[in-house]
């Protein structure tokens, strides 16, 4: 992994106070980003080869900004001041997601700050494996519909979905069609499974991107669904995927099931543009409140959550 020259940790510290005034502005005791990825190195690797390459789920050039080790990035993270994150981490393919899960657990264990995450597969044996996981401490799972190319509603993990849903474990689910559509993204296919476990914390990644207004839909009908605000907004975002300004009235209607999400390490911009957009909403300082930090503390049980 390349190591940050010293003009990259200056920009980065200069930053890291752009970040920090941002929160404490807003009387905030720090962030909380529920979807940042650290995974092992070999399988980063490919995640940062396959974004280099710009490949056929990516399709444009899409630089990463925050290309460290899994220590600088770390450090990072806490300068900015961000009090917990996740780990999320998926499975392409059967026969991953259970190590996966060994390796998310040992990284929790080391990084206290860190939401021990967990993932799975539709396979035999998933549910064995999930239960194991949420046996083991797991409070926050991630399931990709795109890269995995996979049927949520598929008989293999209906046992997953409920189980979760039983045990009130969030998932964060990219099930929206960008940036790139997939056979099984979109609403129609999470929302079967959301008509079967109603109860599931599911946790829409992107806000649904670019199906912004059938994952709303989604979130209305359903008092357990969340949205994340990953890359949503941005000028990355908004060149292929503009979320309506006619919407923002259900975002605010909404304020207390949108969670701040940032995709750190591995965008194409400055972690501090994330937020920036965000406040660009003129959605109050209480919505971005809720959204930054009070949300996920509360959905998490997190020291100063009031639950």
């Amino acid at each position: 992994m390349p190591t940050p020259t010293a003009a990259s940790s200056a920009a980065t510290a200069a930053e890291a106070a752009q970040v920090r005034a941002f929160w404490q502005g807003l009387g905030l005791p720090g962030l909380i980003d529920v979807h940042t990825h650290f995974m092992p190195e070999n399988v980063l690797a490919k995640v940062w080869d396959y974004f280099d390459r710009a490949g056929p789920l990516v399709g444009r050039e899409w630089p990463i900004t925050y290309r460290a080790d899994a220590a600088a990035r770390l450090a990072v993270l806490r300068g900015f001041g961000v009090r917990a994150f996740s780990s999320l981490l998926y499975p392409h393919k059967a026969g991953m997601a259970e190590w996966l899960n060994t390796w998310a657990g040992e990284f929790a264990a080391e990084t206290p700050d860190c939401l021990h995450t967990a993932t799975f597969y539709p396979e035999p044996g998933a549910e064995r494996y999930v239960a194991a996981a949420v046996d083991a401490g797991a409070r926050i799972f991630k399931a990709h519909l795109q890269v995995g190319d996979y049927d949520p509603t598929d008989p293999l993990l209906d046992g997953v979905w409920g189980l979760l849903a039983d045990r009130g474990i969030p998932v964060v689910t990219h099930c929206g069609s960008g940036p790139a559509a997939g056979r099984f993204t979109g609403p129609g296919p999470i929302g079967a499974v959301l008509d079967r476990h109603p109860r599931l914390p599911l946790i829409v990644a992107h806000l649904g991107m670019p199906e912004y207004t059938g994952f709303l839909d989604l979130a209305e009908r359903h008092p357990a669904v969340h949205l994340d605000t990953t890359m949503a907004f941005t000028d990355f975002a908004e060149q292929a995927a503009p979320f309506p300004a006619a919407l923002r009235p259900r975002l605010s209607a909404l304020q207390d099931r949108i969670l701040l999400g940032t995709d750190y390490p591995n965008i194409p911009y400055r972690y501090h543009h994330a937020l920036d957009v965000l406040a660009r909403l003129d959605l109050g300082d209480a919505w971005l409140r809720a959204v930054c930090h009070d949300n996920a503390a509360r959905l998490f049980a997190l020291p100063g959550s009031g639950s």
